[in-house]
């Protein structure tokens, strides 16, 4: 379906809109354009919503607001876009469906209408690094390329400017995947690790999630997978089309690391190198694992020296072990992105063997710390906490068959938690605001987390 043919079936259709936050207002704004009628539907009161409310009564669109928001979706609906937060099996929209609504989202309609390829990243950690990277690497190649998703914009409102010849990339969260049902030309899965158990029944569901990324894929398509991931290395069994990456062994077919370069194997041998890591910008062991799937992802559309130019060139993603300043000898970086203990592992070990002084602790996802804990006493000289998790964490470390007494600071608030490792720091450490959980018991997301953390750094 193209999505003019989109525009000319919603035209008078009554259609629902859960949620009008990023993702879903360009959405709303296409929809009233073609002449929906649409109600949004939102826990927010139009105080809290603001100049969105002001624009949602502009554009002539119905609004049902509040705690009960969801009450009355089910009333003659004939479709409704759900916000990737809100679970598809809710009773309000499992009313709806039964009562003959067709429950979409603003990705699953990009989906279905886009006509240029799709290469799609998901996973727990290094996927929006690793989307970035593909981005960079097809637009230095000469291609017309969209960035979207879970990065970037919201793309369905632009899917009549993009060609066939064009490529689309785009992030994809397992709240987004939750209900996919159409799959990207080339999709990769960085890795799987416990994510998210506060929205997910189980640890199994986020697992199929993550699947839906290649599970409808068409003959012909690809999948990138981790190799050293047990779970992403399942996903290639009797697939074809896979392409696995290692960093940790030579693979007979796929992307390795041999002597310091990521290698391109076939058949047993090594077909050719591709990159030296020691040309790579960003640091990291966890980011040549973001290069090896990049790679994988674009092969056949980039040449290596391209590849070869972003490495050198590429200076990484806000918010991902992010160089903030150096004060009195002591240097700052911004990792707020880092909202599961695997993703800080990550950060920590970027540093090699230097510890640092950690900032940690945020919204309780339900992710189990307790390896975490181990990780945290082999990296880290002294520990800020701050936020819902800072007593889980803390028992996490201590209760670690390796815990040497390591200083462990708690602040009821995040500016005394970085000012604090101000304070405790000396002329040659490393302060990284790295905090292995969501924001959201403090901040709005990552980005505002890691703004804030700036902002006082720089303001010291």
């Amino acid at each position: 379906m193209t999505i003019q043919e989109f525009k000319q079936k919603a035209r008078g259709m009554k259609i629902a809109v859960v949620g009008a936050g990023v993702s879903n207002l360009p959405l709303i704004r296409m929809l009233a354009e073609c002449g929906a009628d649409i109600c949004v539907y939102d826990k927010r009161t139009a105080d809290k919503m603001g100049e969105v409310y002001d624009e949602l009564c502009g554009l002539g669109v119905e609004t049902v607001l509040g705690e009960n928001y969801l009450d009355k979706i089910a009333d003659g609906t004939e479709m409704v876009f759900k916000t990737p937060g809100v679970r598809y099996d809710v009773p309000a929209l499992v009313e709806a469906e039964k009562n003959g609504a067709v429950i979409s989202s603003e990705m699953e309609l990009f989906f279905e209408t886009c006509p240029s390829k799709i290469i799609a990243v998901t996973g727990s950690d290094g996927k929006t690094t690793t989307t970035s990277l593909i981005y960079d690497m097809l637009t230095r190649a000469g291609y017309t390329c969209h960035l979207g998703g879970n990065i970037g914009r919201p793309l369905v409102a632009e899917v009549e400017n993009i060609k066939p010849s064009d490529i689309s990339v785009v992030e994809l969260s397992s709240f987004q995947l939750h209900t996919m049902k159409l799959s990207a030309d080339i999709a990769v899965v960085t890795n799987v690790t416990p994510n998210h158990l506060d929205w997910h029944t189980d640890f199994d569901e986020y697992v199929d999630a993550k699947r839906a990324v290649f599970k409808y894929q068409k003959p012909g398509g690809r999948v990138v997978l981790n190799y050293d991931n047990d779970i992403t290395r399942s996903f290639g069994e009797g697939r074809d089309g896979v392409v696995y990456f290692s960093s940790s062994r030579l693979l007979d077919d796929g992307y390795s690391l041999k002597d310091g370069k990521i290698v391109r194997t076939e058949g047993g041998r090594i077909e050719r190198e591709v990159l030296d890591i020691d040309t790579i910008y960003i640091p990291g062991m966890h980011n040549v694992e973001n290069y090896m799937a990049a790679a994988a992802a674009v092969e056949g559309l980039v040449e290596d020296g391209t590849i070869r130019r972003t490495a050198t060139e590429f200076k990484g993603v806000p918010h991902r072990i992010e160089f903030v300043r150096e004060l009195d000898g002591v240097s700052y970086y911004n990792d707020s992105i880092a909202s599961s203990p695997a993703r800080t592992t990550a950060g920590l070990k970027s540093f090699g063997d230097k510890k640092v002084i950690l900032i940690a602790g945020g919204y309780d996802k339900k992710i189990p710390f307790d390896d975490f804990g181990v990780v945290v006493n082999e990296h880290v000289k002294k520990l800020v906490l701050v936020g819902f998790t800072s007593e889980k964490i803390e028992a996490a470390v201590k209760n670690a068959g390796n815990y040497n007494n390591l200083p462990i600071f708690r602040c009821d608030e995040f500016k005394a938690a970085v000012e604090k490792a101000r304070e405790i720091a000396q002329p040659g450490d490393t302060v990284i605001l790295s905090p292995a959980c969501a924001s959201f018991d403090l901040f709005k997301n990552f980005e505002d987390r890691g703004n804030t953390f700036k902002d006082i750094v720089k303001a010291f």
